[in-house]
């Protein structure tokens, strides 16, 4: 979610800090229609440390004292919004459509899905209630014994990293972050998704088992 609003002569003007807490107040009244908005500003908020600015050691304790929200419900707005809006890019009248229960419930599934299993359960989402939605995931969770092909592509990564670099999976990971650090992280997301999307469109992670 872009973070701005309009002056009288329609140019669009970045939030101030004070601004943002204040619209995350206002927000939390119109829950409903606008948990993808409040989960925008929640996370920056988080991601940002702005809550320091406000005397507050954590977050947590940042929107318990300012808002009454509970910690982890305000984990759940930001886990949505960065997961559906960052990560996979839907548009957020869809998805405010849809509403925050039911996009909580195929959170976990769409996890672990590649982008047209993603469309699928939000397409789930958009015509099922949340009891039909529960029963749905119920089913593919009872159903789902094998690993799934992310899985599996993670594992036989991992396994050629490890070898490649002759070192642990802890000390592989201490690499990678050695890798990353200077790295612009936006720029690696955006890259990552596209890889990603090209990757399952090509069906290259299919017969992996």
């Amino acid at each position: 979610m872009d973070n701005t609003h309009n002056n009288p002569a329609g140019e669009s003007i970045e939030l101030t800090t004070e601004e943002k807490f204040a619209a995350v107040a206002t927000l939390r009244k119109r829950l409903e229609d606008d948990f993808i908005a409040l989960g925008s500003l929640l996370s920056e908020i988080k991601r940002t440390k702005a809550f320091r600015l406000r005397g507050y050691k954590n977050f947590k304790e940042f929107v318990e004292s300012e808002y009454g929200m509970a910690g982890s419900f305000a984990a759940r707005l930001i886990g949505i919004h960065d997961l559906f809006v960052d990560e996979l890019d839907i548009v957020e009248s869809q998805l405010t459509n849809i509403g925050m229960d039911k996009l909580n419930i195929i959170k976990p599934m769409v996890k672990d899905c590649s982008f047209e299993e993603t469309e699928s359960w939000v397409d789930k989402a958009s015509s099922l209630t949340a009891s039909e939605l529960r029963d749905e995931v119920k089913d593919v969770r009872e159903q789902k014994k094998e690993k799934t092909n992310k899985e599996v592509f993670v594992e036989q990564y991992i396994e050629r990293m490890t070898t490649v670099f002759n070192c642990s999976r802890r000390e592989l990971d201490y690499k990678l972050a050695v890798f990353f650090q200077d790295r612009n992280l936006d720029e690696v997301k955006d890259e990552i998704r596209v890889r990603q999307r090209r990757l399952e469109e090509a069906g290259e992670m299919e017969g992996m088992r």
